[in-house]
């Protein structure tokens, strides 16, 4: 018997749409490039043009360096470039140092790579350190004797050794390999300095550059965690002193840190007590200038982490400094990798600057041996210029290649 009320129809369910299938085939060349650069009057115009720029400044630049250029100036001056004033009769002490951070890169490759045995792997690390061995390479070409070639040889062997014994070591040493770094650092410091050996006073060059960046490096980054942990403090205190120190810094040019840095460090210490040296000097104004921008960094980092994880971990029992260093603050600083290294690379390159001071880093030797008698005047500046460029370039592209390297191991971007 009807009466007159409706039945209530089931729908079906709709299946969940299949993900789509993005073709894995292999573009041609050709294909690519009608695709991309000539797939319309305006692109194909705008293609050759440029096309024609780039191919220019190639020939210029090759032109340059294997024709025009006279690299005599490099050659000749090759220690003063790499060293500065360093005592000649203390170089094996540069050795006995490289030998030692060889060491601690190798153990350290070694124990991350222990995982990774495949012909992949081998092909990955021989790509990310492909700019260091052609700025090596390089060099070695400017050298005119054998020795260094077969001292780098030398070194390159301690690196090798020590990767194979890296790679045998236990799980839990690969969690210790930031404070063998740290350690292997100060270890080639004392084996240049102590027993006699020359004071940071008498270093120059691409030393001098490379030594005040790892130093600027190390310590500006633990100064910028803290900073930027006593930003977001609930202490009122070390809130508006951690703001007022960043904001203070961060709105001064460094070079106008550095001149007062050079002239009044000295006197803030006791009655008594020597001036630091002017690399000292210059050292911890990098370190405080760029801690103050770590500091921005990492709390962004902080502000990235989610809310749920901190109350997650009030939730089983952490305290707040457990929660802050082991669920905040990594968290924080695996979102803010590309950063992090963008800030360590601006710090090696504003080492520069130290020659503002009367320090004499690479670009300044690169400056001072054209006052030599043989290379007055002859105009022979693009060539030193052109060779420390070369130098910053290789050593900043290799830590941007690191960064990578890193950010796709903790899968930064991904979720």
């Amino acid at each position: 018997m009807d009466l007159g009320l409706s039945r209530p129809t089931v729908e079906e369910p709709v299946p969940p749409p299949e993900p789509e299938r993005h073709d894995q085939r292999r573009v041609p060349p050709g294909e690519w490039v009608r695709d991309n650069l000539f797939n319309s009057v305006l692109n194909g115009i705008l293609t050759v043009v440029f096309g024609v720029i780039v191919v220019y400044a190639l020939f210029r630049a090759l032109r340059f360096v294997f024709v025009s250029a006279r690299w005599e100036v490099v050659e000749a001056n090759l220690t003063n470039l790499m060293v500065g004033l360093y005592p000649r009769s203390a170089l094996p002490r540069v050795w006995l140092a490289l030998g030692i951070l060889a060491v601690a890169a190798g153990l350290g490759a070694g124990a991350a790579s222990r995982r990774r045995r495949t012909s992949a792997s081998r092909l990955d690390a021989l790509k990310r350190s492909a700019p260091a061995l052609v700025g090596l390479l390089v060099i070695l070409s400017f050298t005119r004797t054998p020795l260094p070639a077969l001292l780098t040889a030398a070194v390159l062997a301690v690196a090798g050794l020590s990767w194979l014994g890296g790679s045998r070591l236990p799980e839990r040493f690969s969690r210790r390999l930031p404070l063998v770094y740290v350690a292997a650092v100060f270890a080639a410091y004392l084996a240049m300095t102590a027993a006699g050996g020359p004071g940071i006073d008498r270093w120059g060059g691409f030393l001098l550059t490379t030594s005040v960046a790892v130093g600027g490096i190390v310590l500006s980054f633990p100064l910028g965690v803290l900073l930027g942990l006593g930003r977001r403090s609930s202490f009122p205190a070390v809130r508006t002193f951690c703001v007022g120190y960043i904001e203070i810094i961060r709105g001064v040019p460094l070079i106008t840190l550095l001149f007062i840095g050079s002239v009044t460090i000295g006197l803030f210490l006791p009655p008594g007590f020597n001036r630091p040296e002017l690399v000292t000097r210059g050292l911890v104004v990098i370190i405080l200038f760029t801690g103050a921008y770590l500091a921005e960094t990492v709390r962004g980092g902080l502000q990235s982490v989610p809310v749920g994880q901190t109350e997650a971990a009030k939730a089983i029992g952490l305290s707040p400094l457990k929660t802050t260093f082991l669920i905040v603050l990594p968290q924080a600083l695996r979102n803010v990798i590309p950063t992090l290294v963008g800030q360590f690379i601006s710090l090696f390159k504003d080492t520069s600057l130290l020659a503002i001071i009367g320090l004499i880093e690479l670009l300044g030797i690169a400056q001072a041996i054209l006052f030599q008698g043989d290379f007055r005047g002859q105009g022979l500046q693009g060539e030193t210029l052109a060779f420390a460029a070369f130098l910053y370039w290789v050593s900043c592209y290799s830590m941007s290649r690191a960064a990578q390297r890193l950010e796709r191991r903790l899968g930064v971007g991904e979720r």
